[in-house]
């Protein structure tokens, strides 16, 4: 008989693994063969069900779990398995694709079940218990925002519907002006003499503009859609605010890093007013938590910084590197490369809110006289502004993985060294391009 060609099997790393793949509905459970008459087994997602899972899981001696899930039914069942001393692990959807085949679930959680115990999943990131409560109550906030800002527009698109131009010419109609001249307009009042002298001393129209601009057809039906839509306005700030009393409680459970009576260093510009939806005293707070004050790197605020918080923690332990920290972040060049060719070395796509909310605090680095801004100022004369927004996130998130690592303050005086190399640089091509064009530069001295 003709000689089989043998498929060597990969090494068993983990023989007490099992694999689920999980469903709005159903859980599909597969353990070693083994361990049960049955290995694979189907369950209904019910919280009595996934207590059934966790007995069953035991019984087989299984130690370590690997699931796969979109959206967020995965939770329920991670915190049980978790709270009984498994080792989960929550595994990346397009790292576990079956092979080419039929794909049904049984197949799938015997695939996760099979990859996961020769040792080819790693699990995804996951903050502690209490960064993960925080989370969940910060993306809340973000959702309050975002509800909030549509009823925002319903209350613009009524005041164009009744041809009232208030919010065109001042630039926040939330704000102090713009929500005392709404309340006077929904009283009854209809003078714009008497509405423009509402405004506030600060705003740049004159008051002159604002009359005009508030002469207008009241109508009724669109006074009743400015006044639900200021109401809901009013009621989405009222639940942001009780979430940053909770968010706020809650912070002060996270051990602290600093001196109870120590306070960030004093900021060098600071602004007058606060960031909008910036909750009080959080500076104070994020300080407590990292034990170095972030908002002193340019082009990062309290906003930015919270999101960090919220995100990964105050303990960045995991990442073993800036390196490692960045490239989870996927904010490092992704490069692919066949028969000794650079086919492309883009950064991957992603969703991260830590990575998002660093590339949104690069727009701070737009006119900001320091060394980042500088750098940032150049990789966007160079490259455009979307890669450049990336590498500045890049430098930032390695400024952050260093200052919270080795506890040390934000020191621009590293940068003078490369300030020099790149003035020296400068200097060397202006040269070059005089010499080109047969002239000779003279140094001459600046007078302070």
């Amino acid at each position: 008989m003709p000689k089989r060609n043998r498929i060597a099997s990969l090494p068993v790393i983990e023989p007490n693994a099992a694999g689920i793949d999980i469903g709005a509905t159903e859980i599909f459970v597969a353990v070693p063969a083994d361990r049960d008459s049955e290995p694979v087994r189907c369950f209904p997602t019910f919280t009595v069900d996934l207590e059934r899972v966790a007995d069953w899981l035991q019984q087989c001696q299984i130690r370590t779990v690997a699931m796969e899930s979109t959206g967020v039914y995965w939770i329920p069942l991670f915190q049980i398995l978790e709270n009984r001393r498994f080792d989960v692990r929550l595994v990346n959807a397009h790292h576990v694709k079956n092979v080419p085949g039929r794909k049904t679930d049984v197949a799938d959680c015997q695939w996760i079940q099979h990859l996961h115990s020769v040792g080819l999943l790693r699990g995804s990131f996951r903050p502690a218990d209490e960064i993960c409560a925080i989370r969940s109550l910060w993306r809340h906030r973000d959702n309050l925002i975002e509800l909030a800002t549509i009823h925002l527009q319903h209350m613009q698109k009524a005041l164009d519907q009744m041809n009232v131009q208030l919010h065109h010419v001042i630039s926040d109609l939330a704000g102090s002006t713009g929500l005392a001249i709404v309340d006077a307009i929904l009283a009854g009042e209809r003078d714009p003499a008497k509405l423009a002298q509402l405004r506030n001393w600060r705003i740049r129209a004159s008051e002159e503009t604002i009359m005009k601009s508030l002469v207008g057809d009241y109508r009724e039906e669109h006074l009743f859609t400015l006044r639900q839509s200021l109401e809901s306005y009013r009621h989405y700030q009222d639940q942001i605010q009780n979430v940053d009393a909770q968010v706020k409680t809650m912070m002060q459970t996270v051990s602290s890093r600093v001196a109870e009576d120590e306070k960030p260093p004093k900021e060098k510009n600071p602004r007058k007013s606060p960031w909008r939806n910036e909750p009080a005293q959080l500076r104070d707070d994020l300080y407590r938590a990292f034990g170095v004050d972030l908002t002193q790197i340019p082009g990062v605020n309290t906003l930015t910084a919270q999101m960090i918080f919220t995100e990964i923690g105050p303990d960045f332990s995991r990442f073993p590197t800036a390196a490692a920290f960045c490239s989870w972040l996927r904010l490092c060049p992704d490069p692919k490369i066949s028969g000794g060719q650079v086919l492309s070395s883009r950064t991957r796509p992603t969703k991260n809110r830590a990575a998002l909310a660093l590339r949104m605090g690069t727009q701070g680095l737009h006119r900001s006289q320091s060394y980042l801004g500088d750098c940032f100022r150049r990789m966007r004369a160079r490259m455009g502004t979307p890669k450049a927004m990336t590498a500045a996130a890049h430098k930032l998130a390695r400024i952050m993985y260093h200052m919270v690592t080795t506890q040390q303050e934000y020191d621009a005086t590293v940068f003078q060294e490369q300030e020099r190399r790149t003035q020296d640089r400068k200097r060397a091509r202006l040269h070059a391009q005089a010499k080109e064009l047969g002239l000779q530069l003279v140094p001459v001295e600046v007078v302070p």
